[in-house]
């Protein structure tokens, strides 16, 4: 990675059709692992590389570090947001036999994903046609040492700088959302957005469910 100064691993699941249709180009699904994770948590800890054989989806794990797949604003070098848009994606229609249009490329993560998901549907609308946050941290980008502890909020403010900074306000998807005219709200993805009852993500996932019924946002709901 140019932006990142250092390598980006990240894992890719191909269909079963794709050494034999040597012609044929596949939709793509880029899956966010969550914070302490790895590019490698969705194939080492669940059954997505055999669920999704069976599948015409090429499938890409990236690594985003601790980053919140966002650009830091104390660390400059960490750029992960870039890094996935402008970098990662390019990288892998250039390498791989996807079909690069916002019909066919989705992006799809777990916590910390969830969140990096929904915030680049919001964000780059026109290259998404589907997000999906599985106990998404949706509120992150209001995360702070005082109200989310020394563990997460400390490693956030280093991330997204003070309260009320720019970046807190750019990332905050309860915002974007929010601030959003209708002709915007219609031209966001579908929102995939799931989370368990006994999750302590649970308040976050339903004030961010009420924000999108209250704006219209196209979405489908579980818990």
């Amino acid at each position: 990675s140019k932006l990142m100064a250092r390598d980006m691993p990240y894992r890719v699941i191909l269909p079963a059709k794709y050494s034999t249709k040597s012609n044929e180009r596949f939709p793509v699904i880029y899956l966010l692992h969550g914070l302490t994770g790895n590019y490698k948590n969705w194939v080492d800890k669940t059954d997505v590389e055999q669920f999704g054989v069976g599948y015409n989806f090429v499938i890409v794990t990236p690594d985003g570090n601790n980053g919140w797949y966002t650009d830091s604003a104390g660390a400059p070098n960490d750029k992960f947001e870039s890094y996935i848009v402008k970098e990662l994606i390019p990288e892998i229609e250039r390498d791989f036999r996807v079909v690069a249009d916002r019909g066919h490329r989705m992006i799809a993560g777990l916590s910390m994903g969830g969140y990096g998901s929904i915030k680049f549907g919001l964000k780059y609308p026109d290259m998404f046609s589907m997000v999906g946050s599985f106990s998404g941290a949706l509120g992150a980008a209001s995360f702070t040492e005082k109200n989310a502890g020394v563990n997460i909020g400390r490693a956030i403010d280093q991330i997204y700088g003070p309260e009320g900074s720019e970046t807190r306000s750019s990332n905050d998807i309860f915002k974007i959302v929010r601030d959003a005219a209708p002709d915007r709200v219609k031209a966001m993805p579908f929102i995939y957005q799931s989370c368990g009852t006994e999750d302590f993500l649970i308040g976050n996932n339903r004030d961010f469910l009420a924000l999108m019924n209250e704006k219209k946002v196209a979405h489908e709901y579980r818990e």
